[in-house]
C-alpha cells in the first residue's frame, strides 16, 4: 500500500470487489468504502492520482509500440446518471488519448443486430498497449434485453456463461478486464435528471426515456444481481462502485485502474538503437 494515498484504509480492489452472497439491495450508494477523506480534499488527491495513472498508461502505450501485446479493458456498467461519462472525462481523460479507445454502446444498429451480440464488442476491443473503455457493454444483452423482454429467456439465459468464456479468452490473451458496476440511488438520479432540465448546457444529456427506466428499477435490480452473481469470476471480477458522491466514484475507479496497471509490472521499453551513437550523430547534424 506504499503507493496508495493515506486516505485509503484498504486497497480498493479488495474492498470494492463483489463477493458471493453480496446483495445489491444492501449497497449504500452514498458511502465511500475504504476512504477516510472527504469532498474538500478530493480534488487534490484526484490530480495526484491522475498524474500517476497517466504515467502508467503512457508506459503501457510505449510497451505496445515496442511489441508488448498486453492491454486493459475498463467496463463501465450502470443506470443513467451513474457517472460513466464523468469517469471518461475526469479519470481516463487524464491519459494520453493516443492510447485510449473509447466506445459507447447504444441500441444495436441494424447491421449489429444481424450478427451475434458479441460481434460489435469484439470489434471494439483495445489494441496492444491501449486502454479500452466501454460505456455500457456486452452486459446490456443480459440487462436491458432481460428487463424489456426483447428476446426469450432461453436466448439470454446462456449468455452469462458465454460472457464468462469470452472474458476468460480476453484475459488469457493478455487483456486485464476491470469491470465496474456503478450504482446511484433513485433520489440522486432524480436530482441529476432535474439538473439536466434546469441547465441548457445539459439538455443534450437528457433522455425522456430515462423516466420510463426509473419505473423498472426493481426489475433492473434483479437483473443486476444475476449479472454480479453469475459473471463475477476470478479472471474478471466485478467491482461495486457507490456513485452518489461523484468525487468518490472518480477516486475509486482511478485507483482500480492504477492497481491494474501496476499489476502488469511495466517498465519503459529499451531503445532499439544505440543511444550514444545517436547522440553523437545528432550533435553533428
Amino acid at each position: 500500500m506504499a503507493d496508495l494515498p493515506s486516505q485509503w484504509t484498504h486497497e480498493p480492489h479488495h474492498i470494492l470487489q463483489f463477493r458471493a452472497g453480496d446483495k445489491i439491495a444492501d449497497i449504500d450508494t452514498d458511502s465511500s468504502p475504504g476512504y477516510t477523506g472527504d469532498k474538500d480534499g478530493s480534488a487534490e488527491v484526484q490530480a495526484e492520482r491522475n498524474e500517476r495513472f497517466a504515467g502508467l498508461q503512457e508506459m503501457l502505450y510505449a510497451n505496445g509500440k515496442a511489441g508488448d501485446s498486453r492491454s486493459l479493458l475498463l467496463v463501465l456498467q450502470g443506470m443513467d446518471t451513474a457517472g460513466k461519462g464523468s469517469i471518461v472525462k475526469h479519470v481516463v481523460g487524464a491519459g494520453n488519448p493516443q492510447g485510449i479507445q473509447y466506445t459507447s454502446f447504444g441500441v444495436p444498429t441494424e447491421e449489429e443486430r444481424a450478427h451475434h451480440y458479441l460481434w460489435r464488442i469484439r470489434k471494439a476491443l483495445p489494441a496492444a498497449g491501449h486502454i479500452g473503455v466501454f460505456d455500457r457493454s456486452h452486459y446490456e444483452d443480459v440487462l436491458v434485453v432481460r428487463v424489456h423482454e426483447l428476446v426469450p429467456r432461453e436466448v439470454w439465459e446462456p449468455r452469462y456463461d458465454e460472457i464468462n468464456a469470452f472474458e476468460e479468452e480476453l484475459v488469457d490473451s493478455g487483456t486485464i478486464v476491470v469491470k465496474c458496476a456503478m450504482f446511484v440511488s433513485l433520489d440522486e438520479q432524480k436530482r441529476r435528471l432535474a439538473e439536466r432540465l434546469d441547465r441548457p448546457d445539459r439538455y443534450w444529456k437528457y433522455n425522456p426515456g430515462d423516466l420510463d427506466e426509473r419505473k423498472l428499477w426493481p426489475a433492473y435490480q434483479e437483473a443486476y444481481q444475476a449479472v454480479l452473481d453469475r459473471t463475477s469470476t476470478d479472471h474478471a471480477p466485478w467491482f461495486v462502485i457507490p456513485c452518489d458522491k461523484k468525487w468518490y466514484t472518480r477516486l475509486a475507479i482511478n485507483e482500480l485502474l492504477i492497481e491494474a496497471l501496476k499489476s502488469m509490472k511495466l517498465a519503459w521499453p529499451p531503445p532499439g538503437f544505440d543511444v550514444e551513437a545517436e547522440k553523437k550523430k545528432l550533435a553533428q547534424s
